[in-house]
């Protein structure tokens, strides 16, 4: 029977996949027109399974002989006096398993000593061997840095200006998680990457993988469906694309999880959105090595330039190498509307390692913060957590501001983690922060109450202003009565005394509630 796969690429005959050609076009046409391109996409979203069922794909029409090749072997070797004899010796291991006129012959009196020229030797040599066009997929190429990477590029850029008079690799592909641009070489003493194509300028284009839509989610479900019988609740694909934007690992994850896992395979159980739900809060849990890679990259200087003001709600510059690197990696997403998290998933998850020490801390701590404490006649009282953290704040915010990398953005992700803690006892908190703005909101649920929290960093006289209309359209958004304003003052000549505070401002009914901070 054929499983959701959450680990290595994808195969038609034991997982359940949707073709990667589906979500990535163009490729055969540029491969039909000779020309050097990149394919960039986020980890674990169908890159590799894509590479390799295009080079059997290609093999088996007979045009051209494809060759897949990683170079996730060459992490670290930055010196192209050792990396380059690697990468041809690489390419020379694979071809010891294809079917390629001559294969055996690739690099068999190679000079390795002439680091600088050898690879495009041999893949000459090679290629006047052939019969058909070489293709040459390198997956992984980001591994590449610093002068191995630019001695590889300069080799093959050689061999691509010089095709008129000797023959070399008719079509390359350079793939992995960051465009060309963002490859680690610094070629200028104050850069961090190549910052453009150069030196490798011969690239046509740029491709990227397409997420799942929801479309193609509802059909990968349903080919387990088919075989096994078990249903997708309508509300529980639906659930899925919103909180994982199509993310491809994780959608496979969480039907993984609940049909693996929560149900054990009992296919007579349908899949809800309430299982759907506790999936997702297992997987962010569990600290999955998909989740682990992402909270490395927050660790990151170039992520966090733009990772932080996204929390804050401020601008970025979106013209920047670091922003198209954040990008790339797949943490952020654009639309026409706003630049935020991926998919909501990934905001949870940066939230959570961000804050995760103050949450240790406050859940050892939880006899003094748990749910039955904020609890009146069954309701819950948010006024009342909220003094709870204006005392916590006083007495902690100094110490806590301190331990937090993400600086500017400590504040929020201190009253967060402090929500997070109290709130686990029973409920739910929905996060929501974008480019530009000027707020993050906040909505704490409880049962059938719902409490809508803005949170500002007082920046000017307007914050108050500023704040107060936000809140009444975030309340207006959830349809809400009454909301809370969360304003932190960081002016040190202010007093404590004056920074904390708490007062109700009514607009046309509706009551919102300031919070000094």
């Amino acid at each position: 029977m054929r499983y959701f796969n959450i680990a290595g690429p994808c195969n038609k005959a034991k997982h359940y996949m949707i073709e990667a050609s589906t979500r990535l076009n163009g490729v055969e046409t540029l491969i039909n027109m000779e020309q050097y391109f990149v394919i960039h996409a986020a980890r674990q979203s169908g890159k590799t399974t894509y590479l390799q069922d295009l080079t059997q794909r290609l093999n088996m029409v007979g045009k051209y002989y494809a060759i897949y090749c990683t170079l996730e072997s060459l992490q670290g070797i930055t010196e192209p006096e050792k990396g380059i004899p690697q990468i041809v010796k690489t390419l020379k291991n694979v071809l010891r398993f294809v079917d390629i006129p001559h294969a055996s012959e690739f690099a068999k009196d190679a000079d390795y000593s002439d680091f600088t020229g050898v690879l495009m030797t041999e893949l000459t040599v090679f290629c006047m061997s052939l019969d058909k066009p070489l293709v040459l997929f390198f997956d992984e190429a980001d591994c590449l840095s610093e002068g191995t990477l630019i001695t590889f590029l300069r080799q093959l850029r050689d061999g691509y200006n010089n095709r008129s008079f000797r023959t070399f690799v008719h079509s390359v592909a350079l793939v992995g998680m960051r465009n060309i641009r963002d490859y680690k070489a610094k070629v200028r003493p104050e850069s961090q990457s190549l910052g453009s194509a150069s030196p490798f300028n011969i690239v046509r284009e740029a491709l990227t993988l397409k997420n799942f839509t929801n479309e193609e989610i509802l059909s990968l479900y349903q080919q387990h469906t088919d075989e096994t019988g078990q249903q997708f609740e309508k509300d529980a694909v639906e659930l899925v694309f919103q909180q994982t934007q199509g993310q491809p690992w994780l959608v496979n994850a969480i039907a993984c999880e609940v049909v693996e896992k929560i149900l054990k395979n009992d296919s007579v159980k349908s899949v809800t959105a309430e299982l759907v739900e506790k999936a997702i809060q297992t997987i962010i849990l569990r600290r999955d090595t998909h989740i682990d890679s992402l909270l490395e990259r927050l660790k990151e200087e170039r992520v966090r330039k733009v990772i932080e003001p996204m929390m804050l709600g401020d601008d970025v510059d979106v013209t920047t190498d670091d922003f198209y690197y954040t990008r790339d990696l797949g943490l952020i997403r654009v639309t026409p509307q706003k630049i935020e998290a991926a998919n909501p998933i990934y905001a949870e998850v940066m939230v959570r390692m961000l804050n995760f020490n103050l949450q240790d801390k406050l859940q050892r701590n939880a006899p003094l913060y748990q749910i039955p404490r904020y609890l009146q006649n069954g309701r819950f009282n948010m006024d009342f957590l909220m003094r709870d953290f204006q005392q916590f704040w006083r007495e902690n915010s100094e110490i806590w501001l301190e331990k937090i990398d993400y600086k500017e953005a400590a504040p929020h992700l201190i009253l967060m983690a402090f929500l997070q803690r109290v709130i686990n006892g029973g409920g739910q908190i929905v996060r929501e922060f974008a480019v530009g703005t000027g707020r993050t909101d906040i909505c704490v649920v409880y049962e059938d109450q719902k409490f809508p929290i803005e949170l500002k960093i007082r920046r000017s006289e307007k914050t108050f202003t500023e704040g107060l209309d936000q809140t009444l359209r975030y309340m207006d958004t959830l349809g809400c009565t009454e909301g809370w304003l969360a304003i932190f003052e960081q002016r040190k000549t202010v007093s404590w005394d004056e920074k904390i505070f708490i007062t109700k401002e009514t607009v046309n009914g509706k009551t919102v509630t300031v919070i000094g901070l």
